[in-house]
């Protein structure tokens, strides 16, 4: 009976949570497997646990020594298989924790609380000798009630298309999701928002959920109906299915009129066409966003394109020499001033490499904008470089951006 309560156990809490594929067992969490190792005790029960840990790092990891830390919230769980008794260090030696072993076969597993905001190097060792070495960073921030979708709140419908006839960057193909707000009409005049990297970002049950807290202004008014239009990068037509976006540095990086270019005059005329969507004339009523290449990508649309694009949110935007967009401060502060809104959220513990250090980089851009008497908004998190730090804070920086269309 007891084995029975604890198998049940284990299978709602990660059912609850886990993002499976269809059809694949259930998996487990750092912080289920502290609340099962605190609940069993029988040889039978651990079994039980064992095989939810196995299936959370991977078998093959294990035994290769390939099994990274998993991460939720501020809990760290490692696992190994080794016979020997293990523990988890800091690069310097110093003990994170001792390993415990999960039923039989040599699983052994430490999860433990770590410091928000920082970021550990660690190896795991037995006698001594290292299996494996990583790095973890804890990032954690709760979302507001705006991030969550609510049962009485409609929901807009999310279009996908791919785009592969580009002449602007051509031999590419990218995703397209387009989000459509509830009761959305065919030829209902509409805001404009465009996305960069923007498959993950729209996606309800991923880190930013931008669908979700569109639906949540939208229907409390904090914000105009708006159409989202979600862009991943340039994949190269050569490239592999799943190999990372081969264009991406070159599209989003690059100074000049480009990407610009390429939406007003490929991507929304093909959004209009397919969905008989109707934009709003007014620059006032488009927007663009983007994170760390995608920030400064949306900040040189809006720079090229204020006639188009007055509204930019940016977050860990990368305003240094990647591609020449450390120039970005001094351009401001030595040309008119245009008549564009700009929201930039960073944070402490943002890159610092050969390229730049981005939490100056955006504080450089913040006084400049500042000097020129710019509508702009600065957040600063102790984010590090991603789009975690921004996620939560998304719901109050759209209010902002919008504040003055209905």
């Amino acid at each position: 009976m007891r084995l029975a309560l604890l198998s049940l156990f284990l299978f709602a809490v990660t059912s609850s949570s886990a993002q499976n594929k269809p059809g694949a067992p259930p998996s487990i969490t750092p912080r289920q497997i502290a609340a099962a190792l605190a609940k069993t005790s029988r040889p039978e029960e651990l079994q039980v646990l064992h095989d939810q840990v196995l299936r959370l790092f991977g078998r093959q990891n294990l035994t290769q020594g390939r099994a990274a830390a998993k991460i939720e919230a501020t809990t760290v769980a490692w696992a190994i298989i080794d016979p020997k008794p293990a523990r988890v260090v800091q690069q310097d030696g110093t003990l994170i924790g001792e390993m415990v072993p999960v039923g039989d076969g040599g699983l052994q597993v430490l999860v433990t609380e770590m410091p928000n905001f920082t970021e550990t190097g660690y190896r795991v060792e037995s006698e001594g000798m290292p299996h494996l070495a990583g790095t973890v960073h804890v990032e954690y921030y709760d979302y507001t009630a705006d991030s969550l979708p609510h049962k009485d709140v409609p929901q807009g419908r999310l279009e996908k298309f791919e785009w592969n006839a580009s002449e602007v960057f051509p031999d590419t193909m990218r995703a397209v999701t387009v989000y459509l707000p509830a009761g959305f009409q065919p030829g209902e005049e509409t805001c404009l928002m465009v996305w960069q990297d923007g498959t993950r970002h729209v996606d309800p049950n991923g880190s930013m959920r931008a669908s979700v807290v569109f639906d949540n202004l939208i229907h409390k008014k904090e914000m105009p109906r708006t159409v989202g239009v979600f862009i991943d990068p340039g994949r190269m037509t050569k490239q592999k299915p799943g190999e990372k976006a081969g264009n991406r540095g070159f599209e989003y990086d690059s100074l000049g009129p480009d990407y610009a270019t390429f939406l007003i005059e490929e991507i929304l005329p093909e959004i209009a066409r397919r969905y008989q969507t109707k934009f709003r004339p007014q620059p006032e009523a488009w927007a663009i966003a983007g994170g760390s290449s995608g920030g400064i990508c949306s900040f040189t649309v809006a720079w090229e394109r204020p006639d188009k694009f007055r509204k930019v949110l940016s977050w860990v935007g990368s305003f240094v020499d990647l591609k020449g967009g450390d120039v970005y401060p001094s351009l401001i502060r030595a040309s008119e001033r245009k008549p564009i809104r700009i929201y930039l959220l960073d944070g402490e513990n943002d890159l610092d490499n050969k390229f730049g250090n981005w939490p100056i980089a955006n504080k450089q851009m913040a006084a400049a904008l500042k000097y020129k008497d710019y509508d702009f908004r600065i957040d600063w998190t102790q984010c590090f470089h991603g789009s975690k730090g921004m996620a939560p804070n998304l719901p109050e920086a759209l209010r902002w951006l919008w504040r003055d269309v209905k």
